[in-house]
């Protein structure tokens, strides 16, 4: 079995990795509870047995990172909008800080890792998204997913780890959603294995009271769906989740969990179901 996790380091701030002192960024690890917390998530993951793949956004650094650079982000159901300069921001974070601290500490545990970009190997080819009321910038919208050299990597115990960026086949790199990239993964790979997909994040799925972490909605349908949209029990980044939950449901993925990632190991959080 194929098992494809999202786990969106979101809850994870640039000090997870570094502090910063008065004289700019020392390459001191901090000893915080979120360095733990992930170095102790992807133990976890590393424990899976079979072929799997992670696949990370970083979407808070990043907005960090805008601002510290002067740039104002903005975001939209979700989404952020991309003009060429947070481009370079989100590479530099996403392909960058991120994946490889993420690659290094599976690496440590060990877990044979391999950090991707859909360019590399070009593995995930999009096209910049044609936009109707909004424009996305710099955003990707998935064509195609490279399955030969992606099974040879499974098969050869090494795990796929990948950013939230692709590319056009152009020269030109895409912001693409996170979400999006999995669920895109899941259903590619979803012809040659049984594939679960699993959107892991720092809430234990989805919750009709976001103060209550304890409030989880065991089970959701499409129409439950629509419904808890329609209250604003749903909104905002949980749209494009439970959007990319049912694309994939819809084309021969098994199950689609949204939980946290204490449930890497267990079948908890939210089922999504058509």
């Amino acid at each position: 079995m194929a098992i494809i996790y999202l786990y969106l380091l979101s809850h994870f701030g640039y000090d997870c990795f570094y502090k910063q002192n008065p004289k700019g960024f020392s390459q001191q690890k901090k000893n915080t509870e979120d360095e733990q917390k992930l170095k102790s998530t992807l133990e976890q993951f590393a424990k899976i047995k079979g072929p799997k793949i992670l696949v990370h956004g970083g979407g808070k650094s990043a907005t960090t990172w805008s601002k510290k650079l002067g740039l104002t982000p903005k975001i939209i159901e979700g989404r952020r909008v991309t003009d060429l300069a947070t481009l370079d921001v989100v590479t530099m974070v996403y392909a960058g800080l991120y994946n490889k601290k993420i690659v290094s500490i599976l690496q440590a545990i060990p877990c044979n890792a391999l950090g991707l970009t859909g360019a590399d190997l070009n593995l995930i080819q999009s096209h910049k998204r044609v936009f109707k009321d909004i424009d996305y910038g710099f955003a990707g919208d998935i064509d195609f997913v490279e399955t030969t050299i992606l099974q040879q990597l499974l098969n050869n115990d090494v795990t796929p780890v990948f950013c939230a960026i692709t590319h056009d086949k152009n020269g030109h790199l895409l912001n693409t959603n996170a979400d999006t990239i999995a669920s895109e993964l899941a259903v590619a790979l979803a012809h040659f294995f049984k594939t679960t997909l699993k959107f892991c994040f720092e809430k234990n799925g989805v919750l009709k009271n976001p103060e209550d972490d304890n409030s989880i909605i065991e089970k959701i349908s499409f129409k439950d769906f629509q419904k808890y949209k329609h209250a604003g029990i749903i909104s905002e980044g949980m749209i494009p989740k439970m959007d990319n939950a049912f694309f994939a449901l819809k084309n021969k993925v098994e199950k689609v969990f949204i939980c946290g990632s204490k449930a890497i190991h267990h079948q908890s959080g939210t089922l999504i179901q058509l």
